[in-house]
């Protein structure tokens, strides 16, 4: 068979706004896109099973982080992967309480015997025919305490599927009852978890700067991140 290369720029969540949410899946390449599914796969041995948005990988904050993309691509022919992508280990920063963003990360073979997770940079991993390659942009920090967000805002986040029941109620503080477009807002309990939540959990950072920097650090915060 011939050689092929199916290269793809793919943006991620810009942050959020001291007014507003960040915006997401942004290309910071100028006159860049993402490839529409039927150019690629006329085109390259390749089917792509599914393009979104990333549920929750937007930072929580009173202004949520912008959402980054969850791309699903299953090769037909054995090949092999190359990645060059930032925030894979740091995320992008909460700011004024708020969360960092979901780091970038690809998936081969999610949930299978050979799963592996692979790291912003990646050069030559092989991929078996039939394999599926999830890739996971990075979502955009959130600006201020999630505990302070709008609880109409959370709903709509979640009826939109930005955001899940579990994120709305563990970040938010937002408890929801119902199920789909019938969701609603219970109010008292949503305060009462809200004030349980400001109550158990320590220092407030001015700076979130996710996981990763505990990881590289040995300690979640720097010294000048806490308020």
């Amino acid at each position: 068979g011939e050689w092929y290369l199916n290269r793809e720029i793919l943006g991620g969540g810009s942050g959020g706004r001291y007014y507003a949410d960040g915006s997401d899946t942004i290309h910071v390449v100028p006159d860049s896109k993402n490839l529409p599914a039927e150019f690629v796969e006329t085109r390259f041995p390749v089917r792509v099973e599914r393009l979104g948005l990333a549920t929750d990988s937007g930072g929580a904050g009173e202004f949520r982080g912008g959402l980054g993309y969850r791309k699903e691509i299953r090769v037909l022919r054995d090949a092999s992967f190359m990645s060059i992508a930032d925030r894979s280990i740091l995320s992008c920063w909460g700011v004024k309480g708020g969360r960092a963003g979901a780091p970038f990360r690809v998936t081969i073979d999610p949930g299978g015997l050979d799963e592996r997770v692979l790291e912003g940079l990646a050069d030559d991993e092989p991929v078996r025919a039939g394999e599926l390659i999830r890739i996971e942009t990075t979502g955009g920090g959130g600006w201020g305490d999630p505990l302070d967000r709008d609880p109409a805002r959370v709903l709509l986040d979640v009826v939109q599927e930005k955001v899940s029941a579990e994120a709305a109620e563990g970040d938010y503080g937002v408890v929801l009852t119902g199920d789909g477009d019938a969701r609603a807002i219970d109010a008292e309990a949503t305060a009462a978890l809200r004030d349980r939540l400001r109550g158990e959990r320590g220092a407030v950072s001015f700076f979130d700067r996710g996981p990763g920097y505990a990881r590289l650090a040995g300690r979640p915060f720097a010294d000048v991140d806490v308020l």
